[in-house]
């Protein structure tokens, strides 16, 4: 390879190291921002609006300062330093004027200015210059400028006059001026004007906005309690076009999954009045023959096909059909520990928080009954605790048994299935408690998890929001 392509290569790789350095700094500019930025769609329309406005006031404002409130200041301001100027010279080259009257009257008459004059050590010291004054800055400069002369000038200490001092040989020049003829006094109310149409703006963007979010809030939360299992009272599609194809397909999508469901649920009930008209004829057959070992098999082999398909049919149906209530979750939880209890169990109950919540009843008292059944089967105590807050409600149930492994927690949630050493494995089991229990509360917009107990067993988490 010659010395040129090692070159070029050289440089290609430098290149793209430098490419790749500024992609990373500028990505990691972006994380920054971002993380400064509001999440919401309101605030982040609100800072679409308002930010153009601000950079685009802020620009009007500083050309405004710089050419024509800054410009206008210094003009004013040289003007009045020439009128003290000239007076100055009327003061040294017309002596014949002793008492100065006819130099306070000019003063006065044209130029609007009062003049007197005080003793040569009547200079008061220089004082502390004002934070960003614009007129003293200018003041300043003009009085250094054409006069040359020692001076002391107060900005401030009257609010519609300047006072001037300019030390001359054998005395001291004192000239009050007007305010307004050195300063350019209306830049105050073009800012006030220009703040005030940025405000009327910003509440007419605001009003506008919270007009244009309010569907987009609607169809989230419509969205969140179908999701729920609740029902969507009186939604229906507002807003902007878009918004409104949005919220018509929800409705179509809500319309679809809802028909599903009810022909499903139809289908089962079908399904179900035919398995069991076989399986009464069974028991019937059975009843009409003599009693027997044999028979008595058969008899407990049909028990556990109905409770099967009574299993079989629940996880199916989802108990779709039941409307969401507000239920007392307390009382819930002290029905499954006095059951857990009346088979031999040792259990307790601890709630925290408000009980009343809404959801399906008779479902979700079905989910956490599985629970607690499936930790009766291999344990001696069960501890149930309940706890709501402003936005979940989250149930526990511990028990002391020898729980599961941590890699087979998510497994055993799938229906049917049943691990050798798994704790759903039982006789006449399904394999259906867990992936039932998780449907429910999947269902309710939340979920069940698994993890070790402090009784050290395992410990069940269902956690539904409220």
């Amino acid at each position: 390879m010659s010395s040129l392509e090692r070159g070029v290569d050289l440089g290609l790789a430098t290149l793209r190291s430098a490419a790749g350095q500024v992609s990373s700094a500028w990505d990691a500019l972006g994380r920054w921002v971002k993380g400064f930025m509001p999440t919401g769609l309101y605030a982040r329309s609100l800072l679409i609006i308002a930010t153009p406005m601000v950079i685009l006031q802020s620009v009007v404002a500083f050309v405004f300062m710089e050419r024509h409130w800054n410009t206008v200041t210094h003009r004013l301001s040289a003007a009045v330093t020439q009128d003290v100027a000239a007076l100055i010279d009327v003061y040294r080259n017309y002596p014949q004027d002793p008492e100065r009257a006819l130099l306070r009257r000019i003063a006065q008459e044209r130029l609007g200015l009062v003049v007197d004059f005080l003793p040569v050590n009547d200079m008061p010291p220089p004082g502390p210059k004002p934070f960003f004054s614009l007129l003293d800055q200018a003041l300043s400069v003009e009085i250094g400028r054409q006069i040359r002369r020692p001076f002391w000038i107060d900005t401030v200490g009257r609010s519609n006059l300047v006072e001037i001092r300019v030390k001359l040989d054998d005395a001291v020049m004192r000239v009050f001026a007007r305010r307004s003829a050195a300063y350019a006094s209306n830049s105050e109310i073009f800012l006030l004007w220009m703040v005030g149409t940025s405000l009327v703006l910003l509440g007419v963007a605001i009003l506008f906005l919270r007009n244009q979010i309010r569907p987009i809030l609607a169809l989230a939360d419509a969205a969140e309690s179908f999701g729920k299992g609740r029902e969507v009272p009186g939604f229906r599609p507002r807003g902007a076009r878009e918004v409104r194809r949005a919220a018509l397909a929800f409705i179509e999508m809500k319309r679809r999954i809802e028909r599903s469901l009810e022909q499903r649920t139809t289908m089962l009930a079908g399904v179900s009045h035919d398995l069991r008209t076989i399986l009464t004829r069974f028991k019937l057959e059975l009843a009409l023959l003599e009693n027997g070992p044999e028979v008595e098999a058969l008899k407990k082999d049909v028990d556990e096909m109905g409770r099967m398909l009574e299993a079989y049919l629940a996880f199916a149906r989802g108990d779709s059909g039941e409307q969401p209530a507000p239920t007392d979750m307390a009382a819930f939880l002290e029905e499954l520990k006095l059951d857990a209890e009346r088979h031999g169990h040792k259990a307790s109950v601890v709630f925290h928080g408000h009980p009343v919540v809404t959801v399906r009843p008779a479902a979700f008292k079905r989910c956490l009954a599985n629970l607690v059944s499936n930790a009766a089967r291999f344990a001696d105590t069960i501890a149930i605790t309940g706890h709501r807050d402003h936005r979940w409600l989250t149930v526990t149930v511990d028990d002391d048994g020898p729980g599961i492994a941590a890699e087979l927690r998510e497994e055993v949630f799938k229906p049917f299935l049943r691990l050798d050493d798994a704790r759903n494995q039982d006789e006449g089991g399904t394999g259906l408690g867990l992936a039932i229990g998780r449907d429910i509360a999947r269902s309710h917009g939340g979920d069940i998890t698994l993890g070790e107990s402090p009784l050290g067993g395992l410990r069940a988490t269902v956690r539904v929001p409220v």
